[in-house]
């Protein structure tokens, strides 16, 4: 009986350990997002002055990121009742983001040529591509069962996709061309990777959810840039900023007179 109760013991220690390493994560990439957007708008890097679909954008995006530390939170607190509900508001949320977030990267593309130190043609590809990446993974783990592992560490590695915009406004970008957008993109890596280590730690054993997300965003990337980067790709730029401010400035990350 004695033996029977240290198991249970052992085993509730566990999943605590698990939802606390999840909690912590949600609130890091959390604040990491909410960062970078809030020093962006402090330095005058961005206003308000911006088409409507980029206030929409915003507003289902940082719902999203509420959703995902209330869902974080229901789980360490042993709420399962309540994290089933909010997780149907994830059905809805994750179609309409990738929509919007589509639109939106076209029409930044458009409006400005996309920030200067981000080659525009990885730009398009890369960044479309990514968000694409992130409603695969959020609506294969909403489909996995929590107890299977698989929900929990794809659902993670889909939101640390997610950051990359966040630590593109809190690097100093222009000093990392022409890897800015490279860059930004492999530190968003740093979280799955952490979770790696933390079920090394746990269990002795890496659950493969993690190499799938991993090499998901690698091989996406991998292919984005191929695209990109090839005659075809940089064609299908051109076309889509042709006639728009967006083409005035030069293609490949630059930095602006006097900078």
């Amino acid at each position: 009986m004695a033996t029977a109760n240290n198991a249970t013991s052992t085993g509730n220690s566990a999943r605590s350990t698990e939802s606390s390493f999840f909690t912590i994560c949600a609130v890091i990439m959390a604040l990491l997002i909410v960062a970078g957007f809030s020093v962006n708008l402090a330095m005058g890097r961005s206003t308000f002055a911006v088409p409507p679909v980029f206030h929409f954008h915003a507003f289902v995006f940082f719902g999203w990121v509420a959703l995902y530390l209330a869902q974080s939170f229901s789980i360490a607190r042993g709420n399962i009742g309540l994290h089933r509900k909010l997780g149907k508001f994830a059905y809805a949320f994750v179609p309409v983001m990738v929509v919007l977030g589509t639109v939106l990267s076209l029409t930044s593309l458009r409006r400005t040529g996309s920030p200067f130190f981000f080659d525009q043609r990885e730009f398009l590809f890369a960044n479309i591509m990514m968000l694409w990446l992130f409603g695969i993974l959020a609506i294969t783990a909403l489909r996995m069962p929590r107890s299977t592992g698989w929900h929990p560490r794809l659902m993670l590695t889909g939101m640390a996709i997610l950051v990359g915009p966040g630590f593109g406004r809190l690097l100093p970008m222009p000093y990392m061309i022409p890897y800015a957008f490279l860059i930004s993109e492999m530190l968003v890596l740093v979280f799955p990777i952490a979770g790696m280590i933390a079920d090394r730690r746990r269990t002795g054993r890496v659950h493969p959810a993690w190499a799938w997300g991993i090499g998901a965003i690698l091989l996406t990337q991998l292919v984005a840039d191929v695209l990109a980067f090839s005659d075809w790709g940089g064609a299908v730029t051109q076309a889509v900023v042709a006639g728009t401010p967006g083409a005035q400035r030069p293609m490949e990350p630059f930095l602006p007179p006097g900078f």
